[in-house]
């Protein structure tokens, strides 16, 4: 018998296969990836029911439709999207039955950048090195999702959705609370109390790899070049001109800039959903305070 599919019938901006990643294998020169706002992924597999690092559909701004050649159970999550099944409009954050010939179709975020398509079953894409992300830095997992292409749907779970809409509340940039460190002793006093204390504003120069802020510019206390060191996933990392750059999913492993802090691993969802003009605050704390 032959699995369904789920048939891409405009990609959009940009969309690709994610699930939870490739975490441990920096060791190897390989990063995590998967899904940049990890909360809205694995609320679009709860509702359809499905284990929470199933792969699903990662939509950048909006504009994707498709069409299954087998009755689905899917779910659209994070960034705000219009979604109609045929002419017929349907909600964010629910349940949603998709037959067999039918197009679902995604319209522009009203706000946020990154949506997830989440179907009963999985997109079961081979797997690469444990993970069926597509990593935009080191080209591993499948291609960019395009226009005709046909993604292979897995068996459904056992279990059954339990609930037809989840409440969530919006959230993007805000105030995301940072450790400083590993190299704040590299930058000057001023620089360090500005980091915590001024806005910051997203940048355009932004993707999966990560975001270029605009604000004060981070002076260097430090002058001399710095061996490359490990990154993580909410590094801010400063380069020569002074205006840090949000490490996210698809970070490089390492870097040869300074990191004066590192984002908290609860608070990056919100930074990954930000558009350029966000605006957003750094609230500094203390690792002991996050037990």
């Amino acid at each position: 018998m032959r699995s369904p599919e789920l048939v891409v019938l405009h990609a959009g901006p940009l969309a690709t296969v994610q699930d939870l990643g490739r975490p441990g294998l920096a060791k190897i020169g390989v990063g995590a990836s998967g899904a940049a706002d990890r909360g809205a992924f694995t609320l679009a597999n709860r509702l359809v029911g499905n284990p929470e690092d199933a792969a699903g559909i990662e939509v950048t701004v909006g504009g994707f439709s498709a069409s299954p050649t087998e009755d689905l159970v899917m779910a659209v999550t994070g960034a705000p999207v219009p979604v109609w099944v045929d002419e017929r409009r349907e909600g964010c954050n629910a349940v949603l039955r998709v037959r067999a010939g039918q197009t679902i179709r995604l319209g522009v975020a009203s706000s946020g950048v990154r949506s997830y398509l989440g179907v009963r079953g999985g997109i079961a894409v081979p797997a690469v090195l444990g993970s069926r992300s597509t990593d935009m830095m080191a080209h591993l997992g499948p291609a960019v999702l395009e226009d005709g292409v046909r993604l292979p749907v897995g068996a459904a779970p056992t279990t059954c959705p339990t609930v037809d809409q989840a409440v969530t509340r919006g959230a993007t940039g805000g105030r995301l609370r940072v450790i400083m460190g590993p190299r704040d002793d590299w930058f000057t006093a001023e620089s360090r109390r500005a980091l915590v204390t001024e806005p910051w504003t997203a940048t355009a120069v932004g993707d999966r790899i990560g975001i270029r802020l605009d604000g004060p510019v981070l002076q260097r206390a430090v002058s001399r070049e710095l061996s490359s060191e490990g990154l993580v996933r909410g590094a801010l990392q400063v380069p020569p001109r002074g205006h840090p750059t949000l490490m996210l999913s698809d970070h490089p492993v390492t870097g040869g800039y300074p990191v004066i802090a590192v984002v908290v691993d609860a608070d990056i969802d919100r930074a990954a959903n930000m558009r350029p003009g966000d605006t957003l605050f750094f609230e500094e704390t203390r690792k002991q305070d996050l037990t």
